[in-house]
């Protein structure tokens, strides 16, 4: 009996002992457990920190480049590391806890975007330097341009002012009707078509020292109201501007720089038609040039 009372002790001690050490394991594992759940709840907070990190970076980095725009082109391989390293991040945050080495990488990866921008804020001052620069020079250009315009303009004034100032000119171009009586000798002033036997052609060349003096020709075409030119015949001709022209009277005069008072007439053949009613227009010319001009109406 007492040997029964014995291994009853025993085993309720065993058992005691047992449970005890059951309650104190349970306790153990629900601590560690709670731990456990508590350091997964920081790595996750810890993770969604990286990743917040990691989406700022990369988004203010996209940001630069396109307010830099196409200058941004210039630093396509820096770009090209900073993308490879942010993916590499976003995948060892999805399969390891290692937060150091990943927070490390990280770093490294703010380091890189940081001097990113510092090379494109030096690539956009350079470029800003050499836009002001070539803008400046094209104002230059563009000045000079401007002012050899100018000078070609003004030399081209000039000269035609020295053209103009060496050849002669005809003033006061006047035409007088002249009806003549029997035998030619004398005249009677008409303004009637019918009645003009004789024109007289008078004009005053002006003086003009800067042109050489010597022997000119001076050519003088009539010009009838229906534009044909009245002329002695069809081989008084003079070469004008590289074309022939014709011409109603010639006259060879010895120019000395000096004004001179000119007067030359065209005479009717006795058998010219009338002459015609209406505008005729007179045209001066020596030299190459039309020198002065002038018009009379015959009724």
């Amino acid at each position: 009996m007492e040997e029964q009372n014995s291994t009853s002790r025993k085993y309720k001690i065993y058992l005691s002992v047992v449970t005890i050490f059951v309650v104190i394991l349970i306790f153990w594992l629900f601590i560690q457990r709670s731990q456990l759940m508590t350091l997964v709840k920081e790595k996750e907070t810890e993770k969604v920190e990286l990743q917040h990190e990691l989406d700022s970076v990369i988004t203010e980095h996209n940001k630069i480049k396109v307010s830099y725009g196409a200058l941004s082109d210039s630093l396509a391989s820096k770009d090209s590391i900073i993308q490879a390293d942010a993916i590499e991040i976003r995948k060892l945050l999805d399969t390891q806890w290692e937060y150091n080495k990943i927070r490390k990488k990280l770093t490294m990866l703010q380091h890189i975007a940081q001097g990113y921008v510092r090379q494109m804020d030096s690539l956009y001052t350079v470029n800003r330097e050499l836009q002001a620069e070539n803008e400046r020079i094209r104002q230059e250009v563009k000045t000079e341009q401007s002012r050899n315009y100018n000078l070609m303009k003004d030399k081209e004034e000039l000269s035609e002012k020295m053209s103009q100032a060496t050849f002669i000119r005809a003033y006061d171009v006047t035409a007088t009707a002249y009806k003549l009586k029997t035998g030619g000798n004398k005249e009677q002033v008409t303004d009637k078509a019918t009645r003009t036997d004789r024109l007289r052609i008078c004009f005053t060349i002006g003086e003009n020292p800067l042109v050489p003096s010597g022997k000119k020709i001076v050519y003088i075409r009539i010009q009838r109201p229906d534009n044909v030119v009245v002329t002695k015949s069809k081989y008084d001709t003079f070469i004008f501007n590289g074309q022939p022209l014709s011409y109603s009277i010639r006259e060879d005069i010895v120019y000395q720089g000096k004004s001179l008072n000119l007067c030359v007439d065209w005479t009717k053949k006795d058998n010219d038609k009338p002459a015609m009613k209406g505008l005729y227009m007179v045209t001066v010319f020596a030299d190459d040039k039309e020198i002065g001009s002038g018009s009379f109406d015959l009724k």
